[in-house]
């Protein structure tokens, strides 16, 4: 069910493969495109075209792409209030109280998060954190509702101070409209307005705004390749987090590791996504070969096994090291969304590996408790991204203002300094702005 590999074979296979936006133009993809535009386009170009129909006519575009490609016809824009309030009464009594402990988990662990404000002890100098006016959020619900990815992303813009957080979702399977979980999760975190539109239309509806939504600030949260190809349309009218791929996890194992519970991470990574990436680095072969039968054996009691056989089949494998150094070296060249340590010493690996979204660091700090509960926002970079980004975070909902309020000697004192520079970069006005200043003084 999962290879074993040699690090040279791994190197030209999965090591190397990376989630690309130009996309592959499958049969089934072909078909999808002239369905909904009468001819085969490319999912950029189609992007494009609903991204400027909206930008033209609004709401009577956002009806009109949701019945096109969800075969859903909007009555409402927006989730009525009620449905919100009411939907804790609709779902087990048990899954709400688990909602409201990740929302606490995840709200207590990004108010640690310091937004410093800071001035000179003179006062010239400072800077100054406030944070984004309008937020939208988007949440996934393509095969399956995400309270979680509410959560994930709506708290840390609540910390932040943002003023009003809004979330775009999917309308929901046959008009059936969003799942109650998923209400239940935006009652918990105080959610008033959430807009039932999905896809590119609703990356097009928050940035440009319609008659029935306002435009955002910033668009935040993962979703299919299409909303991935809108964010990237969008940037610079509007803020985005980042680009997602698909998900990834890579484990460091050492011949400690459990191969039961290494297995179940990597299945539970595989059942994500048909294009998911689970990989195991380890140079204990032992381990490799128990790893491997304990994947077969788990995966016979699993709800998803074709979606996990063809995660493990594409972007899945387990890759022999000559050492812990060379596995961790690797995963750091990977900079997966998720690498997770696998040792009864983990702390000895931790600052091998500089490029990782999340560390999951030892056997009981397991990756699926970062996707719920454990309290840091699970949208992390992906596609090796983590090599210079950061998962969501507060940081994300805020902007830097930096301050100068110079008193007059310090600026008599920079005065010939800036003019000096502006004169060899050949910029007049610049110079002649400063010199004004120098002859005031004079």
């Amino acid at each position: 069910m999962i290879n074993i590999y040699d690090l040279p074979t791994a190197k030209n296979t999965i090591l190397d493969r990376r989630f690309s936006l130009e996309v592959e133009m499958t049969d089934g993809l072909k078909a999808g495109m002239k369905r909904i535009f009468g001819e085969v386009v490319s999912p950029q170009e189609a992007v494009r075209r609903i991204l400027a129909d909206i930008r033209n006519r609004g709401d009577d575009s956002l009806r009109e792409w949701t019945q096109k490609i969800d075969g859903v016809q909007l009555e409402n824009m927006a989730v009525p209030a009620e449905l919100i309030e009411q939907a804790p009464q609709k779902i087990d009594g048990e899954l709400y109280e688990a909602l409201q402990h990740a929302a606490g988990r995840i709200r207590a662990f990004h108010e640690q998060q310091p937004l410093p404000n800071w001035t000179t002890s003179d006062g010239t100098l400072g800077q100054r954190v406030t944070p984004i006016n309008r937020v939208g959020v988007y949440v996934p619900g393509g095969t399956a509702p995400l309270p979680s990815s509410l959560l994930m992303s709506v708290v840390p813009a609540q910390v932040a101070g943002v003023k009003e957080v809004v979330v775009a979702t999917p309308p929901g399977r046959a008009g059936q409209g969003v799942p109650d979980v998923i209400l239940a999760a935006a009652e918990i975190v105080g959610i008033k307005t959430i807009y039932t539109v999905g896809g590119a239309q609703a990356i097009g509806g928050l940035a440009f705004g319609t008659q029935s939504i306002p435009a955002v600030d910033k668009i935040v949260g993962a979703g299919n390749l299409f909303v991935t190809l809108a964010k990237r349309e969008v940037y610079g009218l509007v803020g985005i987090d980042g680009l997602y791929g698909p998900t990834e996890t890579v484990v460091v194992a050492d011949d400690t590791g459990d191969p039961a519970w290494i297995a179940a991470d990597l299945l539970a990574q595989a059942e994500h996504d048909v294009l998911a990436t689970a990989i195991l680095l380890t140079p204990s072969r032992a381990l490799a070969e128990r790893v491997q039968i304990e994947i077969g054996q788990q995966l016979e009691r699993l709800s998803r096994p074709e979606i996990i056989i063809q995660a493990l089949a594409g972007q899945g494998g387990i890759v022999i090291t000559a050492d812990m150094a060379e596995a961790c070296r690797l995963a750091s060249e990977f900079a997966a969304e998720h690498t997770c340590i696998a040792s009864n010493k983990p702390q000895l690996y931790v600052d091998l590996i500089p490029n990782a979204g999340g560390l999951f660091i030892g056997e009981r700090s397991f990756e699926v408790l970062g996707d719920y509960v454990a309290g840091p926002s699970h949208v992390m970079p992906t596609s090796g991204t983590a090599r210079f980004a950061s998962p969501l975070n507060v940081l994300d909902f805020v902007k830097i203002t930096s301050m100068v309020a110079l008193d007059d000697a310090t600026s008599a004192a920079l005065s010939p300094i800036a003019a000096r520079i502006a004169q060899a970069e050949g910029l007049t006005a610049h110079a002649a702005a400063a010199k004004a200043r120098i002859i005031e003084e004079d």
